[in-house]
């Protein structure tokens, strides 16, 4: 993945797939720990963000060589987060979700879609601000409590995320809302997943979060070409 030009590496241990069984922190930091040290004993130079909603499993992380925490709950799921990562000075990606990955397919209920999910994701960058964390990026949450229909209007209208002022990351790489629509696989959804990776550069979003990192950093490429015509 470095080789092939990823910028930070997402290491998780607690599946967020929907339905996702729960497992200890104590499981979860067994998971991630030696993969951190182990990538940073190889690759030095190697940025990590971890993949956690759980405050002491952020430290452990961190402790072991993480510089980034990547948080699908944005801080609902575990109040001592943000405190945290204050604490520690180090940016912060907060994700919309509604509920826990076992519960947010029942909470896809929106008042005004676009509108609910940009002023709680707003009101949580406010709340980060306030304890004094400076590098905040917003992740609109493909997948999460949103159905099918709902991430296309979410991809489709993004750029007014861009209006809050922070950096924007999406991941939509191989999701249901890809090979569903197609009628494939997860498997067979590279080619949906480069075509929705380049929408959404071109509707603001500036970190792609991804499985497959050389076809993402083509499509960055050639978008940056195009922007520079």
């Amino acid at each position: 993945m470095l080789a092939e030009g990823a910028t930070f590496l997402d290491i998780g241990g607690y599946s967020t797939r929907p339905g996702a069984k729960e497992i200890s922190p104590e499981t979860e930091q067994e998971r991630v720990l030696p993969a951190i040290t182990t990538i940073l004993e190889s690759y030095p130079e190697a940025l990590i963000s971890i993949d956690t909603f759980r405050s002491e499993v952020a430290r452990a992380a961190v402790g072991a060589g993480a510089c980034m925490v990547n948080d699908v709950s944005g801080g609902q799921l575990d109040p001592a987060m943000f405190a945290t990562v204050a604490e520690l000075g180090i940016p912060y990606i907060g994700m919309h979700m509604r509920g826990t990955p076992a519960t947010m397919t029942s909470l896809t209920q929106y008042d005004d879609l676009i509108t609910d999910i940009y002023r709680e994701l707003v009101e949580m960058a406010v709340k980060l601000n306030r304890l004094g964390v400076k590098d905040v990026i917003l992740d609109p949450g493909f997948g999460f409590a949103k159905e099918v229909e709902q991430n296309f209007k979410l991809l489709k209208e993004l750029e007014h995320f861009t209006l809050a002022g922070y950096p924007l990351l999406v991941g939509v790489s191989r999701k249901s809302m890809i090979y569903k629509t197609l009628g494939t696989t997860p498997e067979e959804a590279l080619n949906g997943s480069s075509i929705l990776h380049a929408w959404a550069l071109e509707r603001g979003a500036r970190i792609l979060r991804v499985h497959d990192v050389k076809p993402a950093m083509e499509a960055i490429q050639l978008w940056k070409r195009l922007e520079t015509v």
